[in-house]
């Protein structure tokens, strides 16, 4: 469980792939992970008497003081020893590395606790109602500062915090458990989820449980009790019997996060397991058999107790303690909801930003790194353009990597076209890759994209850098190939410019193609129209598309799609990092949008190019094979579909997991129904698409264009002359072309 996933995939750990055909396969394979896959209720149907086997246990299992005498033995043996395989037993469900990413994506993220949690020795009923109230008020905050942050800023939260008085019970709020003296039946707190359509709150809507005491009995090692940890434990299995029972088909149910919260500190526990492995033919003593089933399939991740609060009851959110609740909270979230709309990378890139701000603030940039050094006092006018000799600034001849700030000016050496200067307008850092949004100085009123490669000298030792270089270098190559072939279309791409930086002073390369020693000699630079807004973004801030505007897309896409397929060129990363969003001005007050693919770097040229892995939108066939099928990019311009109609995506975090949802979404039609909710057309197109998937057969792009141009512009006949004619002509003018490749 890491999170990978919400750097777009692109970083992902890949784990085991499955063996043989995924449309083919029957199998059902488990795996403790995060989202893993769903439980016996999700996956395989229920029998009946196996939900009354479940539903029995449930009703029986109501005894805490019973079931802790079966587990504390075996539970006291888990927290004193190593298992026989060496493995340490309970370990942390985090790992360093998650808790710092998330760290830094929260950076400036405004967390606020406005009930400050009382910390004293008397346990009294009014502290105990106060220390109450301010859990609750922290879970809250938590809930909103994660929400807004990740999935949407404005709009309802889909989540509420409540307290069970006992398993099976309803819920209430404090101030009403309060209100009728019943606090001290409370066991704890719960995220419940409000997105159900059921109006009364079940044991099967919550997406977490926190176990909370006025003060958690902690061993001699200041490790969780063995009761505590029993505890936890009664009340998790209780929740994954509920969710496996449960009708809300999109839930995980063999998974779930346990907070164990006091005054002063907090664990997080993690408890999964495939309850189609519980003995449920020893009703006779479920005790034992829940026992048995917990010592042999489930698993348990315990983190160090830690503090949260601090002396004046306001939580440390940067210490360990509070990051292990957060992310413990990010993953349930994301359980019910799907993933997150902005992504952690996107986030930490951030933190790039403000530092790199910080430091201009404090007058220590990096002259190094900067194309314009920065002086406490200049003799020139702001704005003035000055050319600046480097010589000395890089007279250690270290190597560094290129950073451009708004105003930078760069001087471009095109082989075809010569020299050429851009001012850099945006920083769009982030990701594996620096870009940029640039004018020409030639034709400054047009907004390109800005391309900065790796120094040829720093490719091999990192694999970031190599990301760059399928960014820049080898985009570049297969952009060359479309217009080479004749292969233009407002909805590809076009290179503006393409070549290597020049720097300021004297240059000693010995021929046009090597370099210096200046650190940004040979720098590839790939410059790129049109210039967009990332779909990305655009679902964050507007939230689901409407039916006209996702046919929009759709037909924009496979225009593009259909275009590079003339070339056989696949693009092999379709995700919404990789779409952008144009906006073209239709006289003087309207406007329309236009969709068009980027980032055409792991396009696909022949068998052994291999594309992107991305474990929310890649294909089927290239997540099992690493390979693309014919209609490889058309399925995941179906999860792109589904995922702009609002449509929740599993959280993945191996590429098992990502199998089973699409194979869990395809069986069950999930996928079509949600999109036909939007558009009848769509859903039509997602069957389609269902119906090659792992097939050599190619995608029919013409007949889905003229059907997708006719429910956008109103005419199959003006449709297809926005896509077709232009590229026809441009293939018999291009046919004597020798087809180079270009860098």
């Amino acid at each position: 469980m890491q999170l990978g996933f919400l750097q777009n995939g692109s970083d992902l750990s890949p784990g085991k792939s499955l063996d043989g055909s995924f449309r083919k396969s029957s199998s059902v394979i488990s795996a403790s992970t995060v989202s893993g896959t769903s439980g016996l209720s999700k996956i395989l149907p229920i029998s009946r008497r196996v939900l009354k086997g479940l539903k029995e246990y449930g009703r029986k299992l109501v005894d805490l003081e019973l079931f802790t005498q079966y587990l504390e033995e075996w539970v006291l043996e888990n927290l004193n020893g190593d298992s026989a395989d060496g493995m340490q037993n309970f370990r942390s469900p985090f790992t360093t590395d998650e808790l710092c990413k998330l760290d830094l994506a929260l950076e400036g993220v405004p967390f606020q606790q406005l009930v400050r949690m009382p910390i004293f020795s008397d346990i009294s009923d009014e502290f105990i109602e106060d220390q109450y109230l301010a859990a609750e008020d922290f879970l809250h905050a938590i809930i909103i500062g994660l929400w807004r942050t990740f999935w949407h800023k404005s709009g309802p939260l889909p989540l509420c915090v409540s307290c069970p008085s006992h398993v099976g019970s309803k819920f209430s709020s404090v101030e009403k458990a309060i209100s009728r003296g019943r606090l001290r039946e409370m066991r704890g707190l719960t995220l419940l989820s409000k997105t159900v359509t059921d109006s009364r709150f079940k044991w099967d809507h919550m997406v977490e449980f926190a176990l909370f005491k006025p003060e958690v009995f902690l061993d001699n090692d200041s490790r969780l009790s063995v009761g505590t940890i029993c505890e936890a434990l009664f009340y998790g299995f209780h929740i994954l019997v509920s969710r496996s029972l449960s009708k809300i088909s999109s839930v995980n149910s063999d998974s779930v996060f346990l907070l164990v919260l006091d005054s002063k500190c907090g664990a997080v526990m993690k408890f999964s397991g495939d309850l189609g492995k519980l003995d449920l033919l020893n009703s006779s003593d479920p005790y034992l058999s829940v026992a048995e089933w917990i010592k042999t399939y489930a698993e348990i991740g315990i983190t160090p107790m830690e503090p949260i609060w601090n002396r004046l009851g306001n939580p440390n959110w940067g210490d360990i303690g509070t990051l292990q609740v957060l992310l413990a909270t990010f993953y349930s979230i994301a359980q019910w909801n799907g993933p997150p709309r902005k992504s952690v990378a996107s986030l930490i890139s951030d933190h790039s930003l403000r530092l790199q701000k910080r430091r201009t603030e404090c007058c220590i940039i990096d002259t190094e790194n900067a194309l314009v050094p920065y002086h406490a006092t200049t003799d020139y006018q702001a704005g003035e353009i000055v050319e600046l000799d480097h010589n000395e600034l890089f007279s250690n001849g270290q190597s560094s990597r290129l950073k451009l700030r708004c105003g930078d000016i760069l001087v471009l050496d095109d082989p075809q076209q010569g020299k050429k200067s851009f001012q850099i307008h945006e920083s769009l850092v982030g990701g594996n890759y620096y870009l940029y949004s640039a004018v020409c100085l030639d034709h400054p009123s047009q907004l390109l994209t800005l391309y900065v490669g790796a120094h040829p000298s720093r490719l091999e030792p990192s694999l970031e850098d190599m990301s760059l270089w399928y960014q820049v270098q080898r985009q570049t190559k297969v952009l060359n190939i479309l217009r080479n072939q004749g292969i233009l279309s407002k909805y590809l791409p076009e290179i503006v410019a393409s070549g290597r930086i020049l720097h300021s002073g004297s240059c000693s390369k010995e021929s046009p193609g090597g370099r210096c020693e200046h650190p940004w000699c040979g720098t590839p630079i790939l410059v790129t129209s049109p210039r967009g807004e990332p779909l990305s973004s655009v679902a964050s801030n507007e939230g689901s598309f409407s039916a006209d505007e996702a046919t929009r897309l759709c037909r924009d896409c496979l225009a593009a799609l259909r275009s590079a397929a003339m070339a056989n060129v696949q693009h092999g990363d379709i995700c919404p990092e990789n779409i952008i969003r144009v906006v073209e001005k239709q006289g003087v007050r309207t406007k329309a949008s236009m969709y068009v693919p980027i980032s055409w770097g792991r396009a696909v040229l022949e068998d052994r190019d291999s594309p992107a892995i991305n474990l929310q939108f890649s294909s089927s066939h290239a997540l099992q094979h690493g390979k693309l099928c014919p209609s490889s990019d058309a399925e995941s311009i179906v999860y792109i579909l589904y995922f702009i109609c609002g449509g929740t995506m599993s959280l993945q975090d191996s590429i098992e997991s990502a199998l089973q949802w699409r194979e869990r979404s395809w069986a069950k039609r999930l996928i079509q129904q949600h999109i036909g909710q939007v558009s009848a057309l769509l859903k039509a197109f997602a069957d389609y698409v269902d119906s090659l998937c792992g097939t050599p057969y190619p995608v029919d792009y013409d007949i889905w264009l003229k059907r997708l141009n006719k429910a956008v512009e109103g005419s199959a006949d003006k449709g297809k002359g926005i896509e077709e004619v232009p590229i026809t002509l441009r293939l018999e003018d291009a046919a004597g072309s020798s087809g180079a490749s270009g860098p």
